[in-house]
């Protein structure tokens, strides 16, 4: 529940507008709300990191509002408290309303929610589930570069769960409808919360089983089989796609050894 943070409040601070984060000197703030100005604010107290509190403050702040990728290569737990922070911060932001009634909303004392005392509507924050898999054939891993990075990296192959899918049916639709393969043995691995917008990433590893490559130019730019020890620019250490890069390359080489 929100209150006004007084000056004896302390701790890390979302501060959180638009999908967007205060990074004063690309850090996120620690400290007492006197320290770093938010004495007077509205917030809510919404975790715990290595003992000391994490709010959420919903405003924006005229300078120095960045990108939660700034915070990537940050603790893990960290790193999910805050993307938790600019979910709600969203999340409360496209609810000001009923979407059944039209009156206005008001938040749950209790969880994360929001209220319609008219129509007594309960909405929660929305996660859109998503599948990523690395494909391994041989000593090869498959790598593609998507269209929405425009920074070299190549990657393994991911994408949304569709109304009615199990997981298993995701991942090859995705990898068909992206590469042209087709996949087997497939193996659950982790998950991931990735706040990009509101995803559950949950991760496989699978063997190539059939097809040639061919991309489709909507989601890809390119892709190709890379031999375990001459890989392209991939993506940062942090997120499940490079875990699963890295467990496939340890795979490759524990059998060629």
């Amino acid at each position: 529940m929100e209150r006004e943070i007084s000056s004896v409040d302390a701790g890390w601070w979302v501060v959180s507008h638009q999908h967007k984060l205060w990074l004063p000197k690309g850090q996120l703030p620690f400290g007492t709300a006197c320290e770093v100005g938010l004495v007077g604010s509205q917030g809510s107290l919404i975790g715990e990191w290595l003992g000391d509190p994490v709010w959420l403050i919903r405003e924006s702040r005229s300078d120095e509002m960045g990108s939660l990728r700034q915070l990537i290569d940050r603790d893990a737990g960290l790193f999910q408290l805050v993307g938790r922070g600019i979910q709600l911060a969203e999340f409360y932001r496209s609810h000001k309303w009923c979407g059944y009634c039209g009156h206005e909303m008001h938040q749950s004392r209790t969880e994360w929610a929001c209220l319609c005392s008219h129509c007594r509507q309960r909405y929660y924050p929305q996660i859109a589930p998503c599948i990523i898999v690395a494909i391994r054939r041989n000593d090869q891993i498959l790598l593609a570069q998507h269209t929405r990075h425009r920074n070299g990296i190549y990657t393994v192959l991911a994408g949304f769960v569709e109304v009615g899918e199990t997981l298993e049916q995701t991942v090859a639709r995705e990898v068909m409808e992206e590469s042209g393969i087709k996949v087997k043995n497939l193996r659950y691995v982790a998950s991931q919360p990735w706040p990009f917008p509101q995803s559950l990433m949950m991760a496989f590893m699978a063997d190539y089983d059939s097809g040639e490559i061919h991309i489709d130019p909507k989601e890809l730019l390119d892709a190709g089989w890379y031999r375990y020890d001459a890989l392209p620019q991939l993506p940062p250490a942090g997120t499940v796609a490079r875990r699963l890069i890295e467990d496939t390359v340890a795979c490759c080489r524990a059998d060629a050894e």
